[in-house]
């Protein structure tokens, strides 16, 4: 029998993707786990393995660089000249891409749409479903959906918690449909202007940080660390790393003193976020560290797992891995997961301090701004140190001032002691 193989609501808001590349076309033999086609969702172009042999009996109509929704049928797999019945087949989801399982097992289940049993029974539905379910204490995996390729909409939900269905859209669908024309003006009062669609990463940046403004109270607190003597140990170090094939930065060391400052009892809540539902702060005994990376197409935050487990030099190789695999957009949905802190550097483009945004639901984020040489006093004299700006914001709901002064002090040690830190 034909199988269908549709695109799944695989949460974090993702209602829809858009076709970068095909690599097969109606017609063509599969074999399981052949690359199918690469769909950019969320900040990550992900490869979408076959699911089982066979022909592609039905390939989706979309082009590359058009989009596809939740819940279309990617593709028709079944025996050489099958005919395909819409309606009439095996239906099922995509998987998650056997590189995310192997990269962080927790992370998968991120990844994955609700829980592993939901995912068993054949859960389908959209974000805003899923919520109001928890909202109306409905289980899922119980309802059954009526909407498109058995889809479960908001009015299941209703209907399953005993509430009425919500008011048909009727009228405002005519409205939308009355036959007129929509007239987008290429003008303004003051002149010519141009419109582009705000989609892509673009438009999951905005989305993300609309959502940490309005589910964080944000502070940020500012300091300087003096790297004078990481400076020097860097530059004692970086030939050898070099030879090993490792681009050696501050931003490695940056996030080795972050994680050695969040690992002490006392900075704990640093390294936590909140649960709004059950109104309980969650500590993470593990420390998996982001790192914001500007590509053309817009920002993207892969995270280095159990940094506890690591020293600076392969700290290093795995920024610069994750980095060069965010510019080609190869980076799959595990590597920007599990993050429990998060770091962004403008030092390399220029400014000194800056307000970064929390990566909700994470407590904190550091900033880092330009190193520069600075006069500064030292045991009553004037002398010439590099001195690194340090940008903390945190949520104040969870932190308090004098604990992120605390924190921020801790990081600046780390720093300003770099023979603390385990190279390798």
């Amino acid at each position: 029998m034909a199988y269908e193989f549709k695109f799944p609501d695989v949460g974090q808001g993702i209602t829809e993707g858009q076709i970068v590349k095909w690599h097969v076309k109606e017609g063509d033999p599969v074999k399981e786990d052949q690359v199918l086609a690469e769909i950019e969702t969320d900040k990550a172009v992900v490869e979408v393995p076959s699911p089982k042999a066979g022909f592609i009996i039905s390939r989706h109509k979309a082009k590359e660089g058009e989009k596809i929704n939740v819940g279309d049928v990617i593709v028709v797999i079944g025996a050489k000249g099958e005919k395909y019945v819409p309606g009439k087949a095996v239906s099922a989801s995509m998987s998650v891409p056997e590189s995310a399982k192997k990269k962080d097992a927790g992370a998968v289940v991120g990844f994955l749409p609700g829980s592993m049993s939901e995912l068993d029974k054949g859960v389908f539905a959209m974000p805003a479903v899923r919520k109001l379910a928890a909202e109306l204490k409905v289980s899922l995996a119980a309802v059954k959906g009526t909407g498109p390729g058995g889809r479960i909409t908001e009015d299941d939900v209703r209907k399953a918690s005993g509430q009425p269905a919500s008011q048909p859209q009727a009228a405002v669908v005519a409205a939308r449909d009355d036959g007129q024309i929509k007239v987008t003006k290429k003008y303004d009062l003051w002149g010519f202007v141009r419109r582009e669609p705000l989609k892509g990463i673009r438009k999951v940046t905005a989305e993300k940080m609309s959502l940490s403004a309005s589910k964080t109270a944000a502070v940020t607190n500012f300091d300087e660390a003096d790297i004078t003597d990481l400076a020097a140990l860097r530059e004692k170090e970086k030939a050898a790393a070099e030879k090993k094939g490792v681009r050696l930065t501050f931003l490695a060391f940056v996030v080795k003193a972050v994680f050695e400052s969040l690992k002490k009892p006392e900075h704990g809540i640093v390294n936590s976020s909140l649960d709004e539902a059950s109104q309980e702060i969650i500590f993470k005994d593990y420390h998996n560290i982001g790192f914001a990376v500007a590509t053309e197409n817009g920002l993207v935050v892969p995270v280095i797992k159990r940094v506890e487990q690591k020293a600076v030099l392969s700290i290093a190789k795995e920024l610069g891995e994750l980095a060069e695999k965010a510019r080609s957009r190869k980076l799959d949905m595990a590597d920007m997961m599990g993050g429990t802190f998060t770091i962004t550097n403008l030092g390399s483009i220029g400014g000194a301090f800056f307000t970064p945004i929390i990566n909700y639901p994470e407590a904190a984020i550091l900033g880092i701004g330009k190193i520069v040489d600075k006069p500064v006093v030292r045991d009553g004299k004037v002398v010439i140190r590099k001195v690194m700006p340090l940008s903390l914001t945190y949520d104040h709901r969870l932190i308090d001032g004098a604990q992120a002064a605390a924190f921020l002090n801790t990081v600046i040690s780390c720093l300003e002691n770099p023979q603390q830190l385990k190279m390798e």
